[in-house]
Formats: C-alpha cells, structure tokens, sequence
C-alpha cells in the first residue's frame, strides 16, 4: 500500500511537472515536509526466559509500522550536492511476539539522519532526482512491556513488575527521492530511505520472591522509510 502510495504520487506528478521551472543552485535551502511511514523490515533474536530449564520464545518479537509528521532541511552545497537533516516527529511501534497472537509492548523513537545528496540535474530546470547516503541515529524512548506479555511472565516467572528499555542506534542510511515542481518554489516531493536500526533490548523483571533478573535479545528493525510530501525552496 505505501509503495502504492508513492507511485500514485509520482505519477501525478507528470501532469504538473510542466507547471515549474524550478532549479536548485548552490546556497538554496530546501524545506520538505509531509507524511512519513516507517516500516520495520528485520528480525528478532530468540528469546530466552530465565526459568528451570530456560524457556525459549524462538521467534522473538515483531515492530509494528509507525506514521508520523516529517520534517527536512537540505544546503546546497554546490549546484550538484547537498547535505540534508531528516527529522521528524515521534513514530510510535507497537512489539508484538512473532508467531504468537501476544502484544510485547510499545516504543516511540526519533531517527535524526545526516545524509550527503547527489542532484544529477541540479542548475537544471524541471524534476529533481537525488540520491543521498548518510549516518542514523535512532533515539529510543517511552517503552512499555504490554500486560498481554506481563501476563505470560507471571505465569512463567511469578513477576511482580516489568521494565523494558531499547538501546540507541547508530548506522548506515541510504536513500533516493525526486522533488516535482509546481513552479519556482513550490515542489511535490517523494522519497524512501533504508536504514541500518539494530537494538539491544533488556526486560528487567522483579519476582514476588524479590529476585531481579534481565532478559535481552537483538532486535535487526532495518526499516524501509517512506514520505510524500511537499518541498519549498528558499
């Protein structure tokens, strides 16, 4: 559906591509905005409960997609390269087990990105093709243990209370997107990342003895990230 989305976009764009002129010269700013989906496309660690003996949930947990509003600048640093900043506001992700009809938990996170871009028609009137490849940090926050999976560690552990906190990230980003004029300085705008987002998650657990134990495993989220969106150049 969001590929979908995307293609529609684009292609209504050809009507009203002839409507612009737009061209992007060293010392523009370039401000997108729009609608963005992260979609998760990794995979989980096992994960294995500290019982007598261990018992192992083989499938690890699922992230759910997350929409939220984006935000991004770019500098034109020549007529032919940029430097952007993709921000955004919150995406929130509901975690469930994989393979069991059993919600984990919930997470918000920021992905600050910094990415160097390749305009191959810049100083050239009409679309705006770019290329881009850049450094992520993903900002964990907010992370709650679901009472679905709190349920399943009572019955397993005798839990008292569940904490779960998710690592920051640091990776790799690469992406592709084409701004569409609608004249000289208003574009439509498309645009699709993939990014390097790999965690450690720990779920801290009390039992009704006192006994503190953690149980962590690897969450790969590696998500594709997709936007439409408006452009305005200053």
């Amino acid at each position: 559906m969001k590929k979908q989305l995307v293609i529609a976009v684009a292609a209504a764009g050809i009507s009203l591509a002839s409507l612009g002129t737009q061209a992007y010269e060293q010392g523009d700013i370039i401000f997108r905005a729009g609608i963005a989906t992260v979609a998760p496309s990794g995979d989980s660690d096992a994960i294995e409960l500290p019982t007598d003996p261990p018992t192992v949930l083989p499938g690890g947990v699922d992230v759910d997609d997350g929409t939220s509003v984006s935000l991004i600048a770019t500098w034109m640093m020549s007529d032919n390269w940029g430097v952007e900043l993709l921000a955004a506001a919150p995406f929130k992700h509901d975690i469930d087990l994989a393979g069991l009809p059993i919600a984990a938990g919930s997470t918000e996170h920021l992905p600050p990105t910094v990415s160097i871009q390749w305009y191959p028609r810049g100083g050239m009137e009409g679309w705006q093709p770019y290329l881009g490849l850049g450094v992520n940090y993903t900002i964990f926050f907010s992370e709650e243990v679901d009472s679905e999976l709190g349920a399943v560690l009572d019955d397993l552990l005798d839990v008292t209370s569940a904490k779960l906190s998710l690592e920051d990230s640091v990776g790799l980003a690469a992406q592709a997107g084409v701004d569409i004029p609608l004249n000289d300085q208003w574009a439509l705008n498309v645009g699709v990342w993939y990014i390097d987002i790999g965690t450690t998650a720990d779920i801290d657990v009390t039992t009704g003895s006192g006994a503190n134990a953690t149980v962590s495993f690897d969450v790969d989220i590696d998500p594709w990230v997709y936007n439409v969106g408006v452009a305005y150049k200053f």
